[in-house]
């Protein structure tokens, strides 16, 4: 239950976070990014549903935790940015929260594809290997269907 669960909170929360972020600081989060975010989120949620329909699963590789990690991040980094562009260190201005903001935000967009991108091979080649299982099991029963029918 926890391994339908969890994915559906984070995506949930990635969602109405982005979304709310397109209003809160325009500047570094446009519409676009926000709906790349939330449709790679979509597209790897059908992706598990039709794998789970074929019969396996796809569990949350690495890549993708820490993209989950980088997007936490990256909400934080923007709603601070919204408040300070730089952050005083002993009265001085000099931590640039807002280009913190700006980096964290593109590399979260990055690798929000490049994760998308592993769990599109990853599903593939599990059903390319299912499907190739079928070829043969089908090529098999054919030979015997034929030599069935020649032994008559």
């Amino acid at each position: 239950m926890g391994m339908l669960l969890d994915p559906l909170a984070d995506k949930l929360l990635i969602a109405a976070a982005f979304i709310t972020l397109v209003q809160f600081n325009p500047a570094l989060v446009p519409a676009w990014m926000a709906v790349v975010i939330i449709g790679r989120e979509f597209l790897v949620s059908g992706l598990r549903s039709i794998a789970a329909s074929e019969g396996f699963t796809i569990q949350a590789s690495e890549l993708g935790k820490f993209k989950m990690l980088v997007q936490i991040i990256s909400v934080v980094a923007v709603i601070l940015a919204r408040r300070w562009h730089q952050w005083p260190v002993y009265g001085i201005y000099i931590f640039p929260v807002y280009w913190i903001a700006w980096l964290a935000i593109w590399f979260m967009v990055l690798l929000s594809l490049v994760s998308a991108l592993d769990y599109f091979v990853a599903f593939w080649s599990r059903i390319d290997r299912k499907s190739e299982k079928r070829r043969r099991r089908a090529f098999v029963l054919s030979r015997r269907r034929k030599r069935d029918v020649q032994a008559v």
